[in-house]
Parts: structure tokens; sequence; C-alpha cells
């Protein structure tokens, strides 16, 4: 009888969960796949000020983290942040190795973004730049 390999197969076949409930992300991908639910789910009033909060948040990271070191390489990159209950940044997580990315994502941790609307709520920066 074959259907314990067919069972198997189908099995194979049905698409994994991103995150399980409760179940905080490894590894950026996921990271960032929360955060982009996370701020989809957002109506438009409150993603309009969350948005203009992470703004002013960047705006403090890029002035505190501006060296020459940072300013010599502008590549893109991507910090996701768990916020807390209270809206401090619990955990983050990073790609791109610039001297400003690094910057900004140490400078993140500990510090108040937003309050979310549920915790943990994830955020990301996706910062490039324009010639």
């Amino acid at each position: 009888m074959r259907v314990l390999p067919a069972l198997l197969l189908a099995c194979m076949l049905l698409p994994a969960p991103a995150l399980r409930a409760g179940e905080p992300p490894s590894d950026f991908a996921g990271a960032k796949a929360a955060a982009d639910a996370d701020e989809a789910s957002l109506d438009a009033a409150t993603k309009a000020a969350a948005l203009e909060k992470q703004r002013a948040f960047l705006d403090a990271s890029v002035a505190a983290c501006a060296s020459d070191d940072a300013k010599a390489d502008l590549s893109d990159f991507v910090v996701v942040m768990r916020l807390e209950a209270d809206g401090t940044v619990g955990r983050t997580w990073r790609r791109g190795d610039s001297p400003l990315a690094l910057c900004v994502e140490r400078n993140a941790r500990g510090k108040m973004l937003f309050a979310p609307p549920r915790s943990p709520f994830y955020s990301s920066l996706e910062i490039s730049f324009v010639p």
C-alpha cells in the first residue's frame, strides 16, 4: 500500500508557516517577514503616525552616527526591530554591514520608537541612498 509516501508528499507540499504564534523569528528573513506583516496590519492613521516616528528616529540615528567612516559607505541596509509593549526596541536584526548600518542598529537598541498596538511588534527601517 502506497498511502504513507503519498501522505508524506502531501505534507511536504503544504506551505510552512512563517512563524508559529508566539515564536520569535530566528533570523533576518523571519524578522523582516514579521515586520512586513505587522506594519501592513496597521490602519492608515496608525501607519502614518508610525512612519513619522520612524522618520524622526532615523534622522536622530543618522545624525548620531555621522562620521567619516559612515559617510564613506552609503550602501543600502535594513534594520528590523522588535518593539516591546512600551515601544522600546528589544531586539534587532540587520542586513548590510556598512559602518552606518552597524551604528544605526547599535543606536536603536533600548531606544523608544513608538508605542505599538500589540507586543511584540516588528518594524523595519529600509535605507537606500540615491546619488
